[in-house]
Protein backbone atom coordinates (compact mmCIF):
# COMPACT_ATOMS: atom_id res chain seq x y z
CA UNK A 1 0.00 0.00 0.00
CA UNK A 2 1.40 3.49 -1.07
CA UNK A 3 2.00 6.04 1.63
CA UNK A 4 -0.91 8.05 0.52
CA UNK A 5 -3.08 5.06 0.68
CA UNK A 6 -1.66 4.26 4.68
CA UNK A 7 -2.56 7.83 5.13
CA UNK A 8 -6.16 7.64 3.86
CA UNK A 9 -6.65 4.41 5.89
CA UNK A 10 -5.29 6.46 9.27
CA UNK A 11 -7.97 9.08 8.48
CA UNK A 12 -10.73 6.89 8.17
CA UNK A 13 -9.76 4.95 11.37
CA UNK A 14 -9.00 8.21 13.35
CA UNK A 15 -12.79 9.74 12.01
CA UNK A 16 -14.22 6.57 13.19
CA UNK A 17 -12.32 6.31 16.67
CA UNK A 18 -13.88 10.50 17.17
CA UNK A 19 -17.00 9.25 16.12
CA UNK A 20 -17.50 5.73 18.29
CA UNK A 21 -16.99 7.77 21.58
CA UNK A 22 -19.85 9.54 21.06
CA UNK A 23 -21.78 7.06 19.90
CA UNK A 24 -20.92 5.34 23.30
CA UNK A 25 -22.19 8.41 25.49
CA UNK A 26 -25.14 8.45 23.33
CA UNK A 27 -27.13 7.19 26.75
CA UNK A 28 -25.76 10.04 28.48
CA UNK A 29 -26.26 12.90 26.24
CA UNK A 30 -29.83 13.34 24.00
CA UNK A 31 -29.25 14.97 21.37
CA UNK A 32 -32.95 16.97 19.60
CA UNK A 33 -32.73 18.25 16.64
CA UNK A 34 -35.03 21.35 16.51
CA UNK A 35 -36.23 23.20 12.92
CA UNK A 36 -35.29 26.78 14.87
CA UNK A 37 -33.55 27.66 17.47
CA UNK A 38 -36.05 29.18 20.51
CA UNK A 39 -37.66 32.46 19.96
CA UNK A 40 -37.42 32.30 24.06
CA UNK A 41 -36.18 30.56 27.06
CA UNK A 42 -38.84 32.56 29.11
CA UNK A 43 -41.96 30.35 29.07
CA UNK A 44 -44.02 33.18 29.63
CA UNK A 45 -43.28 34.93 26.10
CA UNK A 46 -43.55 32.86 23.39
CA UNK A 47 -45.04 29.49 23.20
CA UNK A 48 -44.18 28.26 19.52
CA UNK A 49 -42.64 24.60 19.57
CA UNK A 50 -39.39 25.00 19.23
CA UNK A 51 -39.49 27.36 22.52
CA UNK A 52 -42.12 25.30 24.19
CA UNK A 53 -39.77 21.73 23.65
CA UNK A 54 -36.87 23.19 25.54
CA UNK A 55 -38.15 25.36 28.08
CA UNK A 56 -40.93 23.09 29.08
CA UNK A 57 -37.71 20.93 30.54
CA UNK A 58 -36.87 24.22 32.41
CA UNK A 59 -39.66 24.60 34.25
CA UNK A 60 -42.42 23.12 36.40
CA UNK A 61 -46.17 23.78 36.16
CA UNK A 62 -48.61 24.91 38.34
CA UNK A 63 -50.66 21.59 36.73
CA UNK A 64 -49.85 19.34 33.84
CA UNK A 65 -50.99 16.36 31.67
CA UNK A 66 -49.78 12.79 32.17
CA UNK A 67 -49.47 10.57 28.80
CA UNK A 68 -53.10 9.79 28.88
CA UNK A 69 -54.26 13.35 28.34
CA UNK A 70 -55.62 13.68 32.16
CA UNK A 71 -54.76 17.08 34.02
CA UNK A 72 -52.55 15.82 37.37
CA UNK A 73 -50.76 17.49 39.91
CA UNK A 74 -47.08 19.03 39.09
CA UNK A 75 -46.34 22.22 41.61
CA UNK A 76 -50.30 22.11 42.73
CA UNK A 77 -50.93 18.75 44.76
CA UNK A 78 -54.60 19.48 44.90
CA UNK A 79 -57.20 22.03 44.34
CA UNK A 80 -60.69 22.76 44.91
CA UNK A 81 -63.41 25.25 44.01
CA UNK A 82 -64.16 28.00 46.49
CA UNK A 83 -66.69 29.88 44.34
CA UNK A 84 -67.90 29.77 40.76
CA UNK A 85 -64.77 32.81 40.47
CA UNK A 86 -62.24 31.23 43.00
CA UNK A 87 -60.14 28.70 42.73
CA UNK A 88 -58.06 27.35 45.97
CA UNK A 89 -54.44 25.84 45.44
CA UNK A 90 -51.93 23.73 47.35
CA UNK A 91 -48.42 24.22 46.56
CA UNK A 92 -45.80 21.68 47.51
CA UNK A 93 -43.50 22.30 49.69
CA UNK A 94 -40.54 20.02 48.57
CA UNK A 95 -39.73 21.87 45.64
CA UNK A 96 -36.29 24.27 44.96
CA UNK A 97 -35.33 25.85 42.22
CA UNK A 98 -32.13 25.68 40.55
CA UNK A 99 -30.78 28.20 42.32
CA UNK A 100 -31.40 26.41 45.98
CA UNK A 101 -33.96 28.82 46.76
CA UNK A 102 -37.30 27.31 47.69
CA UNK A 103 -40.35 27.19 45.48
CA UNK A 104 -43.07 28.90 47.27
CA UNK A 105 -46.85 30.61 47.03
CA UNK A 106 -45.31 33.58 46.38
CA UNK A 107 -43.68 32.59 43.19
CA UNK A 108 -46.80 31.07 41.68
CA UNK A 109 -48.89 34.28 42.51
CA UNK A 110 -46.00 36.10 41.22
CA UNK A 111 -45.87 34.03 37.89
CA UNK A 112 -49.63 34.28 37.73
CA UNK A 113 -49.56 38.44 38.34
CA UNK A 114 -46.81 38.77 35.47
CA UNK A 115 -48.03 36.71 32.48
CA UNK A 116 -51.50 38.47 33.23
CA UNK A 117 -50.19 41.91 33.20
CA UNK A 118 -50.72 43.59 30.05
CA UNK A 119 -47.71 46.23 30.57
CA UNK A 120 -45.48 42.67 30.69
CA UNK A 121 -47.21 41.75 26.61
CA UNK A 122 -47.19 38.33 26.95
CA UNK A 123 -48.42 36.77 23.66
CA UNK A 124 -50.30 34.56 25.49
CA UNK A 125 -52.02 37.13 27.63
CA UNK A 126 -55.85 35.84 26.21
CA UNK A 127 -55.15 32.43 27.60
CA UNK A 128 -55.09 33.69 31.03
CA UNK A 129 -56.75 37.27 31.24
CA UNK A 130 -60.06 35.95 32.65
CA UNK A 131 -57.40 35.52 36.13
CA UNK A 132 -58.00 38.89 37.82
CA UNK A 133 -56.86 38.10 41.24
CA UNK A 134 -53.91 35.83 42.33
CA UNK A 135 -52.53 35.77 45.97
CA UNK A 136 -50.53 33.41 48.38
CA UNK A 137 -52.94 32.99 51.15
CA UNK A 138 -50.04 30.99 53.23
CA UNK A 139 -46.62 29.56 51.94
CA UNK A 140 -48.23 26.52 50.48
CA UNK A 141 -51.74 27.86 49.48
CA UNK A 142 -52.79 30.28 46.32
CA UNK A 143 -56.32 31.38 45.52
CA UNK A 144 -56.73 32.22 41.91
CA UNK A 145 -60.06 34.63 40.69
CA UNK A 146 -61.90 34.40 37.63
CA UNK A 147 -63.47 37.32 36.37
CA UNK A 148 -66.98 35.04 36.15
CA UNK A 149 -67.26 31.40 35.90
CA UNK A 150 -64.14 29.79 33.68
CA UNK A 151 -64.86 26.60 32.50
CA UNK A 152 -61.01 26.44 30.71
CA UNK A 153 -58.91 27.55 33.94
CA UNK A 154 -57.29 23.98 34.20
CA UNK A 155 -56.73 23.21 30.74
CA UNK A 156 -55.02 26.79 30.76
CA UNK A 157 -53.15 26.94 33.81
CA UNK A 158 -51.31 22.96 31.90
CA UNK A 159 -49.13 25.77 30.06
CA UNK A 160 -48.71 28.03 32.98
CA UNK A 161 -44.64 27.54 34.31
CA UNK A 162 -43.64 28.58 37.77
CA UNK A 163 -40.72 31.77 37.37
CA UNK A 164 -38.79 32.45 40.40
CA UNK A 165 -40.15 35.81 41.69
CA UNK A 166 -36.61 37.04 43.24
CA UNK A 167 -34.25 35.92 40.11
CA UNK A 168 -36.89 37.65 37.48
CA UNK A 169 -37.29 41.01 39.88
CA UNK A 170 -33.46 40.99 40.37
CA UNK A 171 -32.08 40.74 36.83
CA UNK A 172 -34.86 41.31 34.73
CA UNK A 173 -36.98 40.11 31.76
CA UNK A 174 -34.37 40.13 29.01
CA UNK A 175 -31.67 38.36 31.23
CA UNK A 176 -34.25 35.88 32.59
CA UNK A 177 -34.71 34.91 29.26
CA UNK A 178 -31.26 34.96 28.45
CA UNK A 179 -30.36 32.77 31.46
CA UNK A 180 -33.23 30.83 32.78
CA UNK A 181 -33.72 29.59 36.26
CA UNK A 182 -36.44 27.48 36.73
CA UNK A 183 -37.30 24.08 39.12
CA UNK A 184 -37.95 21.29 36.43
CA UNK A 185 -36.37 18.23 35.77
CA UNK A 186 -33.35 19.68 33.59
CA UNK A 187 -31.28 23.08 34.39
CA UNK A 188 -30.36 25.67 31.54
CA UNK A 189 -26.54 25.83 31.16
CA UNK A 190 -25.47 26.84 27.63
CA UNK A 191 -26.90 29.06 24.96
CA UNK A 192 -24.88 29.42 21.77
CA UNK A 193 -27.00 31.63 19.43
CA UNK A 194 -28.04 30.25 15.95
CA UNK A 195 -26.46 26.50 16.98
CA UNK A 196 -27.71 24.89 20.11
CA UNK A 197 -29.15 25.17 23.69
CA UNK A 198 -27.66 22.59 26.46
CA UNK A 199 -28.93 21.26 29.63
CA UNK A 200 -28.10 19.29 32.39
CA UNK A 201 -30.18 16.91 34.70
CA UNK A 202 -30.96 18.65 38.16
CA UNK A 203 -30.15 15.70 40.83
CA UNK A 204 -32.39 17.70 43.21
CA UNK A 205 -35.77 17.14 41.08
CA UNK A 206 -38.26 16.34 43.41
CA UNK A 207 -40.01 14.20 40.66
CA UNK A 208 -39.05 12.09 38.31
CA UNK A 209 -35.58 12.90 37.60
CA UNK A 210 -34.28 13.26 33.82
CA UNK A 211 -32.45 10.09 32.63
CA UNK A 212 -29.87 11.38 30.37
CA UNK A 213 -27.39 13.64 32.42
CA UNK A 214 -27.04 16.21 29.16
CA UNK A 215 -29.47 17.50 26.70
CA UNK A 216 -28.68 19.16 23.74
CA UNK A 217 -31.23 20.89 21.18
CA UNK A 218 -29.90 22.23 18.20
CA UNK A 219 -30.99 24.13 15.43
CA UNK A 220 -31.43 22.16 12.34
CA UNK A 221 -34.14 23.99 9.80
CA UNK A 222 -32.97 21.35 6.57
CA UNK A 223 -35.08 18.32 7.33
CA UNK A 224 -33.08 16.25 5.33
CA UNK A 225 -30.08 16.89 7.48
CA UNK A 226 -32.17 16.32 10.20
CA UNK A 227 -32.75 12.80 8.53
CA UNK A 228 -29.32 11.86 7.87
CA UNK A 229 -27.97 13.16 11.69
CA UNK A 230 -30.24 10.55 12.63
CA UNK A 231 -29.17 7.71 10.23
CA UNK A 232 -25.24 8.38 11.23
CA UNK A 233 -26.18 8.42 14.69
CA UNK A 234 -25.41 11.38 15.76
CA UNK A 235 -28.87 12.85 17.01
CA UNK A 236 -31.42 10.77 19.11
CA UNK A 237 -35.08 12.77 18.27
CA UNK A 238 -35.14 14.87 15.17
CA UNK A 239 -38.61 16.91 15.08
CA UNK A 240 -41.04 18.27 12.06
CA UNK A 241 -40.59 15.17 9.33
CA UNK A 242 -42.90 14.80 6.58
CA UNK A 243 -43.88 11.87 4.99
CA UNK A 244 -41.31 11.41 2.77
CA UNK A 245 -38.71 11.35 4.79
CA UNK A 246 -40.21 9.79 7.13
CA UNK A 247 -40.47 7.03 4.38
CA UNK A 248 -36.80 6.84 4.39
CA UNK A 249 -36.63 5.42 7.71
CA UNK A 250 -39.02 3.02 7.72
CA UNK A 251 -35.80 0.21 7.24
CA UNK A 252 -33.48 2.16 9.20
CA UNK A 253 -31.27 -0.03 11.28
CA UNK A 254 -30.76 2.93 13.51
CA UNK A 255 -33.86 5.10 13.53
CA UNK A 256 -37.51 4.30 13.74
CA UNK A 257 -40.53 7.07 12.75
CA UNK A 258 -42.96 8.13 15.98
CA UNK A 259 -46.07 9.79 14.72
CA UNK A 260 -49.10 10.93 17.27
CA UNK A 261 -52.32 12.77 15.77
CA UNK A 262 -52.50 16.00 18.10
CA UNK A 263 -54.13 19.00 18.94
CA UNK A 264 -52.43 21.19 16.80
CA UNK A 265 -54.64 22.69 13.60
CA UNK A 266 -53.44 23.76 10.05
CA UNK A 267 -55.61 26.39 8.66
CA UNK A 268 -54.95 29.69 5.98
CA UNK A 269 -55.17 33.05 8.21
CA UNK A 270 -56.33 35.29 6.44
CA UNK A 271 -56.63 39.48 7.26
CA UNK A 272 -60.24 40.00 6.76
CA UNK A 273 -59.02 43.86 6.90
CA UNK A 274 -56.97 44.18 3.79
CA UNK A 275 -57.76 44.03 0.56
CA UNK A 276 -58.36 41.97 -1.71
CA UNK A 277 -59.27 39.94 1.18
CA UNK A 278 -61.97 42.16 2.66
CA UNK A 279 -64.00 41.05 -0.34
CA UNK A 280 -66.23 38.06 1.43
CA UNK A 281 -66.15 36.30 -2.38
CA UNK A 282 -62.47 35.82 -2.23
CA UNK A 283 -62.61 34.01 0.99
CA UNK A 284 -65.23 32.57 -0.09
CA UNK A 285 -63.16 31.18 -3.88
CA UNK A 286 -60.41 30.57 -1.33
CA UNK A 287 -62.45 27.93 0.83
CA UNK A 288 -63.71 26.07 -2.34
CA UNK A 289 -60.64 26.10 -4.10
CA UNK A 290 -58.24 24.20 -1.47
CA UNK A 291 -58.78 20.45 -1.72
CA UNK A 292 -58.42 19.36 1.69
CA UNK A 293 -58.07 15.40 1.52
CA UNK A 294 -55.30 16.07 -1.26
CA UNK A 295 -53.04 17.62 0.97
CA UNK A 296 -53.62 14.79 3.55
CA UNK A 297 -53.49 12.31 1.20
CA UNK A 298 -51.64 13.50 -1.87
CA UNK A 299 -48.66 15.10 0.44
CA UNK A 300 -48.66 14.35 3.76
CA UNK A 301 -48.78 10.62 3.55
CA UNK A 302 -51.96 10.34 5.44
CA UNK A 303 -50.84 10.87 9.02
CA UNK A 304 -53.04 13.82 9.20
CA UNK A 305 -56.90 14.48 9.43
CA UNK A 306 -58.64 16.99 7.44
CA UNK A 307 -61.14 18.84 9.49
CA UNK A 308 -64.01 21.30 9.17
CA UNK A 309 -63.29 23.35 11.85
CA UNK A 310 -60.64 25.05 13.76
CA UNK A 311 -60.48 22.38 16.13
CA UNK A 312 -59.67 18.41 16.65
CA UNK A 313 -61.45 15.88 18.10
CA UNK A 314 -58.90 16.32 20.83
CA UNK A 315 -59.96 19.49 21.97
CA UNK A 316 -62.69 19.99 24.73
CA UNK A 317 -65.03 22.09 22.27
CA UNK A 318 -65.25 19.78 19.26
CA UNK A 319 -68.80 20.16 17.60
CA UNK A 320 -70.05 17.09 15.61
CA UNK A 321 -71.94 18.00 12.49
CA UNK A 322 -70.20 21.14 11.08
CA UNK A 323 -69.42 20.86 7.73
CA UNK A 324 -66.98 22.69 5.71
CA UNK A 325 -67.57 23.58 2.61
CA UNK A 326 -66.49 20.92 -0.36
CA UNK A 327 -63.24 21.57 -2.81
CA UNK A 328 -64.99 22.71 -6.24
CA UNK A 329 -62.30 24.50 -8.16
CA UNK A 330 -65.45 25.81 -10.89
CA UNK A 331 -66.95 27.78 -7.91
CA UNK A 332 -63.82 29.03 -6.60
CA UNK A 333 -63.34 30.43 -10.74
CA UNK A 334 -66.50 31.48 -10.61
CA UNK A 335 -66.13 33.66 -7.30
CA UNK A 336 -62.66 34.93 -8.70
CA UNK A 337 -64.68 36.50 -11.54
CA UNK A 338 -67.23 37.89 -10.63
CA UNK A 339 -64.72 39.66 -7.84
CA UNK A 340 -63.33 41.81 -10.83
CA UNK A 341 -60.19 43.70 -10.58
CA UNK A 342 -59.82 43.19 -6.46
CA UNK A 343 -59.58 39.14 -8.04
CA UNK A 344 -56.27 40.19 -10.03
CA UNK A 345 -54.58 41.86 -6.95
CA UNK A 346 -51.19 39.99 -5.84
CA UNK A 347 -51.91 38.30 -2.21
CA UNK A 348 -48.86 37.24 -0.28
CA UNK A 349 -48.98 34.20 1.76
CA UNK A 350 -46.65 33.92 4.29
CA UNK A 351 -44.30 30.75 5.50
CA UNK A 352 -41.28 30.25 7.63
CA UNK A 353 -39.03 26.76 7.25
CA UNK A 354 -41.02 25.19 10.72
CA UNK A 355 -43.95 24.75 8.04
CA UNK A 356 -44.20 21.74 5.20
CA UNK A 357 -42.97 23.99 2.25
CA UNK A 358 -44.68 21.47 -0.06
CA UNK A 359 -48.14 21.99 1.85
CA UNK A 360 -47.95 26.09 1.25
CA UNK A 361 -46.84 25.37 -2.38
CA UNK A 362 -49.28 23.01 -2.82
CA UNK A 363 -52.21 25.87 -1.51
CA UNK A 364 -50.21 28.69 -3.74
CA UNK A 365 -50.98 26.70 -6.55
CA UNK A 366 -55.00 25.62 -5.93
CA UNK A 367 -55.33 29.10 -5.27
CA UNK A 368 -53.23 29.98 -8.86
CA UNK A 369 -55.52 27.66 -10.47
CA UNK A 370 -58.83 29.30 -9.12
CA UNK A 371 -57.11 32.71 -10.72
CA UNK A 372 -55.95 33.91 -7.82
CA UNK A 373 -52.10 35.30 -7.59
CA UNK A 374 -50.88 34.73 -4.61
CA UNK A 375 -46.55 34.64 -3.85
CA UNK A 376 -45.11 32.92 -1.47
CA UNK A 377 -43.35 35.21 1.05
CA UNK A 378 -40.74 33.20 3.28
CA UNK A 379 -39.76 34.48 6.90
CA UNK A 380 -37.71 33.13 9.85
CA UNK A 381 -40.15 32.20 12.97
CA UNK A 382 -39.43 35.03 15.24
CA UNK A 383 -41.10 37.58 12.56
CA UNK A 384 -43.20 35.43 11.00
CA UNK A 385 -44.45 35.56 14.96
CA UNK A 386 -44.11 39.31 15.67
CA UNK A 387 -46.22 39.73 12.23
CA UNK A 388 -48.65 37.88 13.00
CA UNK A 389 -49.46 38.60 16.94
CA UNK A 390 -49.18 42.17 16.03
CA UNK A 391 -52.67 43.43 15.22
CA UNK A 392 -54.90 43.97 11.75
CA UNK A 393 -52.64 46.74 10.47
CA UNK A 394 -49.57 44.54 10.40
CA UNK A 395 -50.55 40.97 9.74
CA UNK A 396 -50.06 39.66 6.44
CA UNK A 397 -52.73 39.22 3.82
CA UNK A 398 -52.68 35.54 4.20
CA UNK A 399 -50.27 32.96 6.23
CA UNK A 400 -50.02 29.29 6.35
CA UNK A 401 -50.30 28.84 10.25
CA UNK A 402 -50.73 25.81 12.27
CA UNK A 403 -52.29 26.26 16.54
CA UNK A 404 -51.95 24.38 19.51
CA UNK A 405 -52.74 25.68 23.13
CA UNK A 406 -51.08 22.77 24.90
CA UNK A 407 -54.41 22.98 26.74
CA UNK A 408 -56.82 21.14 24.71
CA UNK A 409 -59.01 23.51 25.18
CA UNK A 410 -61.58 25.25 22.80
CA UNK A 411 -61.09 28.41 24.75
CA UNK A 412 -57.45 28.48 24.06
CA UNK A 413 -57.25 27.99 19.85
CA UNK A 414 -60.99 30.21 19.76
CA UNK A 415 -60.25 33.23 21.06
CA UNK A 416 -56.89 33.97 20.65
CA UNK A 417 -57.12 33.46 16.72
CA UNK A 418 -60.40 35.37 16.36
CA UNK A 419 -61.76 37.34 19.72
CA UNK A 420 -61.36 41.26 18.63
CA UNK A 421 -59.23 42.02 21.88
CA UNK A 422 -56.29 39.51 21.17
CA UNK A 423 -53.39 40.69 18.37
CA UNK A 424 -53.46 37.72 17.06
CA UNK A 425 -57.25 38.52 15.79
CA UNK A 426 -58.56 40.68 12.91
CA UNK A 427 -61.91 39.68 12.33
CA UNK A 428 -63.60 41.82 14.75
CA UNK A 429 -67.02 40.33 14.42
CA UNK A 430 -69.35 40.95 16.64
CA UNK A 431 -71.16 37.57 17.22
CA UNK A 432 -68.00 35.81 17.44
CA UNK A 433 -66.91 37.87 20.16
CA UNK A 434 -70.20 37.80 22.06
CA UNK A 435 -70.07 33.81 21.80
CA UNK A 436 -66.60 33.40 22.76
CA UNK A 437 -67.20 35.32 25.69
CA UNK A 438 -70.11 33.20 26.81
CA UNK A 439 -68.46 30.15 25.72
CA UNK A 440 -65.74 30.63 28.44
CA UNK A 441 -67.67 32.06 31.40
CA UNK A 442 -69.96 29.23 31.71
CA UNK A 443 -69.49 25.63 33.65
CA UNK A 444 -72.66 24.36 31.68
CA UNK A 445 -70.81 21.67 29.10
CA UNK A 446 -73.85 21.75 26.84
CA UNK A 447 -74.18 26.13 26.84
CA UNK A 448 -70.40 26.33 25.94
CA UNK A 449 -70.44 23.18 23.28
CA UNK A 450 -74.01 25.24 21.36
CA UNK A 451 -71.88 28.95 21.65
CA UNK A 452 -68.16 26.93 19.71
CA UNK A 453 -71.46 25.63 18.05
CA UNK A 454 -72.38 29.41 16.85
CA UNK A 455 -68.35 30.21 16.18
CA UNK A 456 -68.04 27.71 13.80
CA UNK A 457 -70.93 28.01 11.85
CA UNK A 458 -69.88 31.79 11.79
CA UNK A 459 -66.59 31.14 10.73
CA UNK A 460 -68.08 28.94 7.79
CA UNK A 461 -70.48 31.26 6.83
CA UNK A 462 -67.60 34.39 6.72
CA UNK A 463 -64.64 32.59 6.17
CA UNK A 464 -62.15 34.58 8.64
CA UNK A 465 -60.11 31.80 8.41
CA UNK A 466 -60.04 28.40 6.57
CA UNK A 467 -59.30 25.35 8.87
CA UNK A 468 -57.82 22.67 6.87
CA UNK A 469 -56.30 19.76 9.15
CA UNK A 470 -55.56 18.07 12.45
CA UNK A 471 -51.66 18.06 12.36
CA UNK A 472 -49.97 14.34 12.62
CA UNK A 473 -46.59 15.10 13.93
CA UNK A 474 -44.23 12.63 13.16
CA UNK A 475 -40.55 12.55 14.98
CA UNK A 476 -37.64 10.74 13.78
CA UNK A 477 -36.31 8.71 17.16
CA UNK A 478 -33.48 6.18 17.74
CA UNK A 479 -34.11 3.15 17.92
CA UNK A 480 -32.84 2.64 21.48
CA UNK A 481 -34.88 6.14 22.89
CA UNK A 482 -38.14 5.03 24.69
CA UNK A 483 -40.65 7.94 24.24
CA UNK A 484 -44.71 7.87 23.78
CA UNK A 485 -45.90 11.79 21.99
CA UNK A 486 -48.85 12.95 23.38
CA UNK A 487 -51.60 15.10 21.09
CA UNK A 488 -50.21 18.47 23.30
CA UNK A 489 -47.01 17.75 21.73
CA UNK A 490 -45.09 18.15 24.84
CA UNK A 491 -41.73 17.03 24.76
CA UNK A 492 -40.49 15.47 28.49
CA UNK A 493 -37.40 14.84 28.88
CA UNK A 494 -37.71 12.79 31.90
CA UNK A 495 -40.34 10.71 30.32
CA UNK A 496 -38.14 9.13 28.03
CA UNK A 497 -35.81 6.25 28.59
CA UNK A 498 -32.82 4.15 26.41
CA UNK A 499 -32.75 0.66 25.49
CA UNK A 500 -30.08 -1.04 23.91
Amino acid sequence: MSIRGRGLVAALLGLCLTVAPGALMAKDRLTVDLVNEPSSLDPQVQWNPDSYFVYRNIFDNLVTRDDKGDIVPQVATSWKYLSDTEVEFQIRDDITFHDGKKLTAEDVAFSVQRITDPKFGSPQLSQFNKIIKAEATSPTTVKLTTDGAYPALLAQLVKLSIVPKHVVEAVGKDAFNLKPVGSGPYKFDDWQRGVQVTLSANPNYWGQKGPFPTAVFRAVPDAATRVANLQAGTTDLAVTLDSDLAAQLKNSPKAKVLSVLTERVAYLAMNVQKAPLNNPKLREAVAYAIDKEGLVDGILGGYDKAVPQMLSPAHVGWVEGIEALPFDLAKAKALVAEAGPAGKQEIGLLTSPVYDQRVVQAIQQMLREAGLNVKIEMTDMATWLKQMQSGPDVIPQMAFSRWSCACQDADGVLFPILHSSSGWANANDKVIDSLLVEARQTLDEKKRLDAYRGVHERVRTERFIIPLYQVGIVYGAAKGLQWTPTPNESMFINRMSWKD
